[in-house]
């Protein structure tokens, strides 16, 4: 046969690496595949050039001899394809591609398969209230889930009886087909249907379960609530999930906590916002005021001269962090209630403070706003437009 430049077959350089050469040798094999090139008679004789020019220039010794002297062999390079027993590693060079279009074809041989099945994982939504959220609960919520019958351990399997060995699959658990190819011989492995691939079959089952192993229950469960969750946080319970089959681990119960708004406080991270009212004199003239906390009231001291929007902090008083040793604190804001209802005495009152101000009478010279204060620079914004 004549020679065959097997870097172009291949396309790649004289001076490629390994990882190149076998990229372009999948890529090409899943091209040019004669099963997948059914209808043209021309991709076999190009499958093989390819599959003949990786089995040469992945193995380092007959790639060094080829490059040296134009073959992998003392004669010409290669006696014909068909000829398999030429390739000394013909079988892990194809081991890729009958990966590709095999699937769970393989080699002639057993592969062991575990009857066990983990059980289920569970999902609950839970509802708690703001307080439980900052400072932490025991909750007990009341699920349905399998568990292991107790009657026949999870076996399930009559007491004093066995299972016995599957004739579907004689115990292998698993039901084999044969493929022969141009390749080689190739075995199927697929699951037994009699015996969902466990190699056994119960012929006496326990009455309890009806031969399952497992018995659906309801039963409460503590929920431990750490201190400082937040809205959809979602904790983990390992071993409240489903029971497991065949000794298969117990699967883990997810709770997803949903947190009820708080009527004062607004949470914020690790802080919470609150609105406190306060009067016009306390805010003019300064005063001690008590605000709550989800733990009581606590005493702050409003300077004269306070504006509506300034906000005090009342440091740790807030969230708990989950992670760290540390607490947020409450920003409170206050507001000035204006009152609705007025008596003569505080319209009177009233009236003659607006006189000290300034405000009572409009136009006159007393009424012209201080250009520092906040209305007097609104007055001069929207004036000179």
């Amino acid at each position: 046969m004549s020679h065959k430049d097997y870097y172009s077959i291949l396309g790649v350089s004289r001076d490629a690496l390994q990882d190149e050469i076998k990229k372009a040798y999948r890529n090409l094999a899943r091209r040019y595949h004669p099963d997948v090139n059914r209808d043209d008679p021309e991709a076999e004789s190009k499958f093989k050039d390819i599959s003949e020019a990786y089995e040469v220039l992945s193995d380092p010794d007959k790639r060094r001899q080829y490059d040296m002297f134009g073959t992998a062999k003392g004669g010409p390079a290669f006696g014909g394809f068909e000829d398999l027993s030429g390739f000394g590693n013909f079988e892990s060079a194809f081991s890729d591609v009958f990966d590709m279009f095999f699937g769970d074809w393989q080699r002639q041989g057993t592969r062991s398969r575990s009857s066990a099945q983990r059980g289920s994982d569970l999902n609950l939504e839970l509802t708690i209230d703001f307080e439980e959220a900052v400072f932490g609960a025991d909750k007990e919520v009341e699920i349905g889930r399998l568990v292991s019958c107790v009657t026949c351990s999870g076996t399930g399997v009559k007491p004093g009886a066995s299972p016995e060995i599957c004739m579907g699959c004689h115990g292998v658990g698993e039901v084999r087909s044969e493929q022969r190819t141009v390749f080689g011989t190739f075995i199927r492995t697929t699951t037994c249907p009699k015996c969902s691939g466990v190699g056994k079959v119960i012929t006496n089952p326990c009455k309890d379960c009806n031969g399952q192993g497992r018995k659906p229950v309801h039963e409460k469960i503590k929920v431990d609530i750490p201190a400082g969750v937040d809205n959809g946080v979602t904790l983990k319970l390992p071993g409240k999930g489903e029971a497991g089959l065949r000794g298969g681990r117990v699967g883990d119960l997810y709770v997803t906590l949903y947190v009820n708004p708080h009527p004062i406080f607004e949470r914020q991270g690790s802080n919470l916002f609150c609105q406190f009212p306060i009067t016009f004199p306390q805010a003019a003239l300064g005063a001690e005021v008590q605000v709550p906390t989800l733990e009581g009231f606590e005493k702050i001291k409003v300077p004269a001269g306070t504006q509506t929007g300034t906000t005090f902090k009342i440091r740790g008083k807030g969230v708990p962090s989950l992670h760290q040793r540390t607490r947020g604190d409450i920003i409170v804001q206050v507001v000035i209630e204006t009152p609705h209802r007025l008596t003569e005495r505080q319209r009177e009152l009233l009236h003659e403070l607006a006189r000290e101000l300034g405000n009572d009478v409009p136009g006159s010279p007393s009424n012209v706003p201080d250009p520092s204060s906040i209305f007097g620079r609104i007055k001069d914004a929207f004036s000179s437009k």
